[in-house]
């Protein structure tokens, strides 16, 4: 990220509705980081918890499973590889047979802590390993050692007391209804400065114009996407881009009880009826 800042000397600060459990999120922060790196400007995301569904169970099972519990195993297969399939197009790597679903309120906690202690920065590079754990290496997002390993990993210290004790419990769940409040249904949604917000399966092109106009500046004719091979992904930029459309993958949604589903779109995820 370059030392280029708004007319007011300030980085852009964007802020994201997500759940860490939502595929749709895990691209969409990519595709965000690869806007910014193609900006050149000083830009900082901060990850606002909400939670696709606050019920899920603390107990971690397969996800496929939980997949194939709500929509059948051909369809749980067709989601999920189209999934992956568009993910790989654009570097991110998505490992369903893995991945295990469990409620992600203590990652929307550390999180949170991570925010508060070291900044936007941290928190960001924190986001990325956590969707990392979840949708590549199969990591239990409940489970404190997982998430301690990923705040190391991240530069964040002090994680492993931070989730032994009761902190971050109250503000969070405030956090999540205060985005429920305010309308949120699908995720990812970002909100801009002086821009309407964007939701769903938002491409990288829009997301560069929109910082653009937040910024207040116009295109340069050397600020061009990214097209580099595909490769880890990173908060400051990422590796690839794919200007074609999306698939009509939908996106599953990790919780195990059907009563709990949401409606997948692929425009993002989003919360049912």
């Amino acid at each position: 990220m370059t030392s280029e800042t708004t007319a007011i000397g300030r980085p852009i600060r964007v802020e994201v509705y997500a759940d860490l459990a939502c595929p749709w999120c895990r691209l969409g922060t990519h595709r965000f980081h690869r806007a910014v790196e193609a900006f050149g400007g000083a830009a900082e995301l901060v990850h606002l918890p909400y939670q696709l569904a606050a019920d899920a169970p603390q107990e971690a099972r397969p996800l496929m499973e939980a997949v194939a519990e709500m929509f059948g195993r051909e369809q749980a297969a067709l989601m999920t590889s189209g999934m992956a399939e568009l993910g790989a197009r654009e570097g991110v790597e998505y490992r369903f047979d893995r991945a295990v679903a469990v409620n992600t309120f203590t990652a929307h906690r550390l999180l949170w802590f991570a925010l508060r202690e070291y900044g936007a920065g941290a928190q960001a590079t924190l986001a990325t390993a956590l969707y990392e754990s979840h949708f590549r290496d199969g990591g239990d997002l409940g489970d404190h050692a997982v998430l301690s390993d990923a705040a190391a990993r991240a530069g964040v210290q002090g994680a492993e007391e931070f989730l032994a004790s009761a902190e971050g419990v109250t503000e969070v769940r405030e956090q999540v209804a205060a985005a429920r409040a305010a309308g949120i249904t699908t995720v990812p949604t970002f909100v801009f400065p002086g821009a309407e917000p964007l939701s769903g399966g938002v491409d990288t092109a829009t997301l560069l114009a929109t910082l653009r106009r937040s910024s207040g500046t116009s295109p340069r004719p050397e600020s061009r996407l990214p097209a580099a091979p595909l490769g880890p992904d990173r908060p400051s930029g990422a590796a690839s881009f794919d200007a074609g459309p999306q698939p009509a993958a939908a996106s599953p949604d990790p919780v195990s009880r059907p009563s709990a589903a949401t409606r997948t779109d692929p425009r993002g995820s989003r919360e049912g009826a």
